[in-house]
């Protein structure tokens, strides 16, 4: 427990670091209360961030933001940053429904965009905003879906513990208690694309892509319970999908915002086909197969705990006749707050116990930034990819994609 309590105490009160000189500066678009953990706490412990800027509509509330968080500029307007030459870079940690207008504006006025999962509100805005000429042209600008989770080392051990192609099951799972939401959060309203699916969903689908390595052929089942009064009328807060994957393996996934009063961690649980594994210590007329089950516990949130689970099933059987010589299991836990725990294939990369997957996801950000390699990412046919699935959920269920927003990009 001493371990978990100091983790978390230094992940949320990180070391202060000198910062350079040619740090990046952010601005804020929004007094979002995702903003400490997405960008602010973490940019204390980088020497290449500053968070320079924050404006929201309410002007005393971005004041009272600022001096909470220790931000020395408040703005007047998003559009103030984003005319502001010494501004490098922005968080947009808004609304759903207002996200593709804001990264829009900003990747125009060439400012790199750290941009709040879900990326957009659908699959169509998704595409418009990933395919701006603004991109692709020289010295563009890094425009990142802010996919936290999947910077983090127990995510990319637990995808290193499994081969796509064998993979004839997933099923995810994810919850927010019902204390920690509220009617009136903006999740639950429809005009500004609300609802389960866009909220946790993009975390459920993202990780039943990477597992199987390929995007669904069907959504078989997607069911919902919903609100259906006014703004929060098709906002679901719960929901329940089964998926097709092209080499037959079926997906699960379930979540709600409306959860029990104790918290639950997320998790992802792999089942693989039984293969053949190579064991030179066998007779030529036998051979050794292995069956595979991968689950990581605490996928979404990590930093507060997590554990990988690998179960292997083996067998030896006569190759001729298929006779069953030997049968065992083997168990194995491993967990990875850093690289330096993720194992040999990970050695020597950055990070600290204490990082949350924000800290990881912002050491990527710079590099990029910066132009230096990065080692992990999300790219821009990731992001369209992934709201093309939840857009696909939703229709199945009933309640359609989310409305695209009334800003125009051309």
């Amino acid at each position: 427990m001493g371990s978990i309590v100091s983790r978390l105490w230094t992940a949320f009160s990180p070391p202060k670091v000198e910062k350079s000189g040619d740090a990046v500066r952010f601005g804020v678009l929004g007094a979002a209360g995702i903003a400490p953990m997405a960008l602010i706490i973490p940019a204390k412990s980088h020497p290449e961030v500053i968070v320079q800027a924050v404006a929201a509509r309410d002007h005393d509330r971005a004041t009272a933001f600022a001096k909470k968080h220790g931000i020395p500029e408040v703005r007047n307007s998003y559009e103030e940053i984003l005319a502001d030459p010494n501004i490098d870079a922005v968080l947009v940690p808004l609304p759903n429904g207002l996200h593709f207008e804001w990264a829009v504006k900003a990747l125009r006025a060439g400012k790199h965009v750290l941009l709040e999962k879900p990326s957009v509100s659908n699959s169509s805005e998704a595409t418009t905003l990933f395919s701006l000429p603004e991109l692709s042209a020289p010295n563009a600008p890094v425009l990142l879906e802010a996919a936290h989770n999947r910077f983090h080392p127990s995510w990319l051990l637990f995808r290193s513990l499994i081969v796509p192609s064998d993979v004839v099951h997933v099923s995810t799972d994810s919850m927010i208690p019902w204390w920690a939401t509220s009617k009136d959060d903006i999740h639950f309203n429809y005009n500004i694309a609300g609802g389960s699916m866009m909220a946790m969903g993009c975390y459920s689908f993202a990780a039943l892509r990477a597992v199987f390595g390929a995007e669904p052929e069907e959504c078989v089942e997607a069911s919902t319970n919903s609100y259906t009064d006014g703004i929060h009328n098709k906002c679901d807060y719960d929901f329940r999908t089964k998926w097709r994957f092209p080499n037959g393996g079926i997906a699960e996934a379930t979540s709600t915002l409306r959860g029990p009063t104790a918290w639950k961690p997320s998790h992802v649980q792999v089942s693989m086909k039984q293969v053949p594994v190579p064991d030179k210590g066998l007779p030529s007329g036998q051979q050794k197969l292995r069956k595979r089950q991968v689950t990581i516990h605490g996928y979404i949130q990590a930093i507060a705990w997590h554990r990988v689970d690998v179960l292997d099933e083996y067998e030896i059987k006569e190759k001729e006749d298929g006779k069953v010589i030997r049968k065992w299991k083997e168990n194995k836990s491993h967990k990875a707050y850093s690289f330096k725990e993720a194992g040999d294939a990970f050695k020597g990369l950055p990070g600290e116990s204490w990082w949350m997957s924000y800290r990881y996801q912002l050491e990527q950000f710079v590099d990029r930034v910066k132009g230096r390699k990065t080692n992990f990412w999300v790219d821009h046919e990731d992001s369209v990819k992934n709201m093309e699935m939840v857009d696909m959920a939703y229709e199945k269920s009933g309640l359609g994609p989310r409305p695209s927003s009334k800003f125009k990009a051309n």
